[in-house]
C-alpha cells in the first residue's frame, strides 16, 4: 500500500483501484500502472529469486554465511553487464541477461575451481570471497575508465536500484523463472540430504560434488537475470534464509525454500519504499538499504538462533555418562538383573583383593537379584 500510494503525486489508498482502472487517462493512473506497479512487482520477483538463491547456497555449502556476494556470483554478473557499457558496445537489451549469466557463471566457476571443485564447503566460501574481491577490483578499473555520465550509471547500478523500471524489465524475467522454478522444486529434497554432510549424502546415493555444482548453477540462473535488470541488491540472500529458519527452526530445506523466497520479496519490497522517499526528490539505491539493515538483522538472527538451539540441548551429566554401566541387563535365562545406579552401590568395610576400589563401591555379581551385602 505504501509503495503504490506514497510519492508524487500522492494517491489515496481508496483511489488506487480507480486509478488502475482509469489507466492512462489520468496522471495518477499513469504513475500507478506504468511506474509504481511494475516497480513493486519487480521488487517482489527480485527479492524472491535472491532469497531462494541464498538458501540454496547456504544449504549446499552447509554454511550460513554463504551468500551470492561472497561467492563471486553477484560480482561476476555485475561485471558482465557493466563491461559493455564502459566499452561503449551497442548491444540489445535482450542480451544483458545472457551477459549477466556468463559473468555469474565465470565468478562461481572460478570459485569452485580454485577451491577444488567444491570438495570442502569452507574452502569454497573462503575462495569465493577472494574471487569476489578480484571481480570487484575489475569493476573499479572499469569505473576509472568510464566518463562522468557512465560513472553515475554504473555506480547506481552496482548498488542495486529499481529506479525507472517498466513492464519490459518485468517480462524479461519470465523465461528465466520458467527454468529456475522447476529446478528449485527438484533441488529442495537434495538440499535436505546435503545437510547431513558429504559422507552421509554419498551413502544415501547423492554425489555431493555434482549436487554442489548443480546448486551453484541454479543459483546463477536465479541471480544473474535479476542482477542484469536491477543490479546486485546486496545481502537479501543472507537475511531471507535466516528469517525463514528463525520463524520455523524445526523445518527442513523443503519448507524453508518457499519461505525464504517470500521473505526475500518482503525485504526488497519494504526496502524500496525508503529508497524512493527518504531523500525525495532524489532516489537512493534499494541495495544500500538492504545492506544497511540486512547485515545487522541477519547477525542478530544468527545469534538468537544459536542461543535457542543451545537452550534446547539437554546437558549430559556425569550420572548420565555412567548410567549404561549400572543399568538393567538381560541374562541368558531372559530375566532382568537390576543393578544399582552409580553412587548407590553398597559399601564394603575393609578391603579384599580384587573387590572394589578405593571407595569400596562394588557392583553386585551377575545373576543375583537386587543388591548384595558384601560384608
Amino acid at each position: 500500500m505504501c509503495a503504490l500510494s506514497l510519492g508524487t503525486p500522492y494517491v489515496p489508498p481508496h483511489r488506487l483501484l480507480a486509478s488502475v482502472l482509469d489507466g492512462d487517462t489520468t496522471l495518477a493512473g499513469i504513475v500507478v500502472t506504468e511506474l509504481r506497479v511494475p516497480r513493486l512487482v519487480l521488487a517482489l520477483i527480485a527479492g524472491a529469486c535472491l532469497g531462494a538463491a541464498g538458501l540454496v547456497l547456504q544449504e549446499a555449502l552447509r554454511n550460513p554465511l554463504a551468500v551470492p556476494e561472497m561467492l563471486g556470483v553477484s560480482s561476476g554478473a555485475a561485471l558482465g553487464v557493466a563491461a559493455p557499457l564502459v566499452l561503449t558496445l551497442s548491444l540489445p537489451a535482450a542480451v544483458q541477461p545472457l551477459l549477466a549469466i556468463g559473468g555469474a557463471a565465470l565468478g562461481g566457476g572460478l570459485t569452485l575451481l580454485a577451491a577444488g571443485l567444491g570438495r570442502s564447503p569452507s574452502a569454497v566460501l573462503l575462495t569465493g570471497a577472494a574471487v569476489a574481491a578480484a571481480l570487484q577490483a575489475a569493476l573499479l578499473v572499469l569505473m576509472v575508465m568510464a566518463d562522468q555520465l557512465d560513472l553515475q550509471l554504473i555506480y547506481r547500478y552496482l548498488l542495486g536500484s529499481l529506479s525507472a523500471r517498466t513492464w519490459d524489465d518485468v517480462t524479461g524475467l519470465w523465461p528465466w523463472l520458467l527454468v529456475a522454478v522447476p529446478a528449485l522444486v527438484l533441488c529442495a529434497p537434495v538440499l535436505s540430504v546435503m545437510r547431513l554432510g558429504d559422507e552421509d549424502a554419498e551413502a544415501l546415493g547423492v554425489r555431493a560434488q555434482r549436487a554442489r555444482l548443480a546448486a551453484l548453477a541454479i543459483a546463477v540462473v536465479l541471480i544473474a537475470p535479476v542482477t542484469a535488470v536491477c543490479g546486485p541488491v546486496a545481502w537479501v540472500g543472507f537475511l531471507a534464509p535466516h528469517l525463514a529458519r528463525w520463524f520455523n527452526p524445526a523445518a527442513g530445506a523443503v519448507r524453508w525454500l518457499p519461505w525464504s523466497a517470500a521473505w526475500g520479496a518482503v525485504v526488497v519490497g519494504v526496502a524500496d519504499v525508503p529508497a524512493r522517499l527518504a531523500l525525495a526528490p532524489v532516489e537512493t539505491p534499494a541495495g544500500a538499504w538492504t545492506a544497511l539493515l540486512g547485515v545487522p538483522a541477519g547477525v542478530a538472527l544468527m545469534r538468537s538462533g544459536g542461543r535457542g538451539r543451545a537452550a534446547r540441548r539437554r546437558p549430559v551429566t556425569p550420572t548420565d555418562a555412567r548410567e549404561p554401566l549400572y543399568g538393567s541387563r538381560r541374562t541368558a535365562s531372559g530375566t532382568a538383573d537390576e543393578f544399582p545406579r552409580a553412587g548407590t552401590c553398597t559399601e564394603v568395610r575393609g578391603s579384599e583383593p580384587g573387590r572394589g576400589g578405593p571407595s569400596g563401591a562394588v557392583p553386585p555379581a551377575s545373576g543375583t537379584a537386587g543388591t548384595e551385602d558384601a560384608r
